[in-house]
């Protein structure tokens, strides 16, 4: 039988762990410390998986099962649910990682060495005062022509 909302709320921990299943492969599963996790379990390439769907109440019975529904897309179309999510999670990492100021200090530091130090001097403070404010927290990947472009563009009006 299908949980509801209500009867996820009025359950109260055990000394074991209990799972309360949903469909799908969705279960709830309430710790003896009172915590509720929305998980799925499936197979693939014949073994067992399980992932977090979510913590209750912080995800809804509606959100979890929406998980559900696109991790078991994920698994029709033979994608790993699990792996699909650890590289995700690392390509927001390496985002992360790679921010425009990221970039532009990298490739500062090894222009700097042919520079003459006054004129490294002005280049940096350049960079920190006209374009990192504007865009230099932003992933690299992310920042589009015309947002450079108006970048350079307020940079020119001011007749620098």
């Amino acid at each position: 039988m299908p949980m509801t909302d209500t009867a996820i709320r009025n359950l109260k921990p055990s000394d074991k762990i209990r799972r309360l299943f949903d469909g799908g492969g969705m279960y709830l599963e309430i710790a003896p410390t009172g915590s509720k996790w929305f998980r799925l379990k499936f197979r693939m390439n014949g073994r067992e998986k399980r992932i977090s769907l979510g913590v209750y109440p912080d995800v809804s019975l509606k959100g979890a099962r929406d998980r559900r529904d696109a991790a078991r897309k994920l698994l029709a179309d033979g994608i790993d649910p699990s792996q699909a999510r650890k590289e995700q999670r690392l390509r927001q990492a390496n985002q992360a990682a790679n921010t425009f100021e990221l970039v532009t200090r990298e490739w500062f530091s090894k222009q700097c060495l042919t520079l003459v130090p006054a004129h490294a001097a002005r280049v940096i403070r350049r960079f920190e005062r006209d374009i990192f404010p504007w865009i230099g927290n932003r992933p690299i990947a992310e920042i589009a022509a015309p947002e450079l472009l108006d970048v350079l563009r307020r940079i020119e009006s001011r007749g620098v």
